[in-house]
């Protein structure tokens, strides 16, 4: 008899163009620019509401396999270099074999970026599941089309994923997401691969990042562990999320919430589209003694809300807003995909998605 799994709970991303703050990401290497610009940001990584504990293939509706292109929207002319696409593993290979560990984005155009937090959760599991073969799958169209069109690098949407699995002929296909949340963005997945329950014997799907408290705690030391090097007593970590103006969007509060117990008074969590908003976090900052402040993104790429809302030029983005204010800013243009503990959670739950086959 066949067998749905289904592990949820809660979960982010992003770009545009790079700006004069520094950056402690690797140097991009040299990309032939064309004249679109980077466009994922026209549909967010974690938008709303809590997905159900279980979805049957009768009771969904078909998802959207991809975000369209919003009407009216243009593309600017892309006038700098989002890294080389050649060293991205697309991850659409045929030969899968009978077990498939297919790992769904909503996805960027920001190549270096896209290879180093998408490829480097891909790459965790692919070492954590050797008998497994990972594949990859992008939610958002406009990303997809953007690549292949600028790049020549075809990646799969779900459809296009789930259909090459089964005609693959694989057997068991265990699904984990990189959203940060469990919100509409998960919920669109979870229902698309619904619909294809009848061609698997078994499917499992692993949970978002912010799930259980342990997931919580887990990743408020991680980002603290990673910019510890600017705890001097001065300095402001403020990690710019992306938000929701659905119930999901209380993964941010809570995440200070939990920031706070674990006693690290310096970092703030803030969004670039809903609250807590810049100028809550602004508000924050001012309570302290600080003279310098440095930004990242609490997203799982460092696409274009960190490059342009976060660390752009722009008068109205968070570096030029704290610039105004007084302080010396530095920007980390690094997603959270790129960290090893925070890939290693990917793969716990994804363990956990395995392991509930079994039962």
């Amino acid at each position: 008899m066949k067998k749905i799994t289904l592990l949820v709970a809660l979960a982010l991303v992003a770009l545009l163009a790079l700006s004069g703050c520094g950056s402690a990401s690797a140097p991009a290497p040299t990309a032939p620019a064309e004249s679109a610009a980077p466009v994922e940001s026209a549909a967010p990584e974690e938008s709303a509401a809590p997905a159900e504990s279980a979805v049957p293939a009768e009771s969904a509706a078909p998802a959207e396999s991809a975000a369209p292109v919003e009407d009216g929207e243009e593309e600017d002319e892309e006038n700098y270099e989002t890294g080389d696409a050649s060293l991205d593993n697309p991850r659409n290979q045929d030969e899968i074999g009978e077990n498939e560990l297919l790992v769904v984005s909503f996805g960027t155009s920001f190549n270096d970026s896209r290879r180093l937090t998408i490829g480097g959760v891909e790459s965790a599991l692919e070492s954590a599941f050797p008998d497994w073969s990972v594949r990859r799958g992008f939610t958002a169209q406009i990303v997809i089309d953007h690549v292949l069109r600028r790049d020549g690098e075809a990646i799969d949407n779900i459809t296009e994923a789930l259909d090459r699995a089964v005609d693959n002929g694989v057997k068991t296909l265990v699904v984990q997401p990189t959203h940060l949340m469990d919100g509409l963005e998960y919920n669109d997945v979870v229902n698309e691969i619904a619909t294809y329950a009848d061609a698997f014997d078994a499917i499992a799907i692993g949970e978002p990042l912010l799930t259980s408290e342990a997931d919580f705690e887990a990743v408020a030391n991680i980002i603290a562990a990673a910019t510890a090097e600017y705890d001097d007593g001065k300095t402001a970590i403020c990690f710019m999320g992306h938000g929701t103006e659905a119930e999901s969007n209380g993964v941010y509060a809570h995440m200070q919430e939990v920031i706070n117990a674990l006693g690290y008074k310096n970092i703030y969590i803030g969004t670039v589209e809903a609250t807590p908003s810049l100028d809550d976090v602004l508000a924050a900052v001012q309570q302290g003694d600080y003279s310098r402040v440095v930004l990242e993104p609490l997203m799982v790429v460092a696409g274009d809300h960190a490059n342009n809302d976060m660390a752009g030029d722009e008068e109205d983005s968070w570096k030029s807003v704290f610039e105004g204010e007084g302080y010396d800013v530095e920007c980390i243009l690094r997603g959270l995909g790129e960290l090893p503990e925070i890939q290693q959670i990917y793969v716990e739950h994804a363990q956990a998605a395995v392991d509930s086959l079994a039962r």
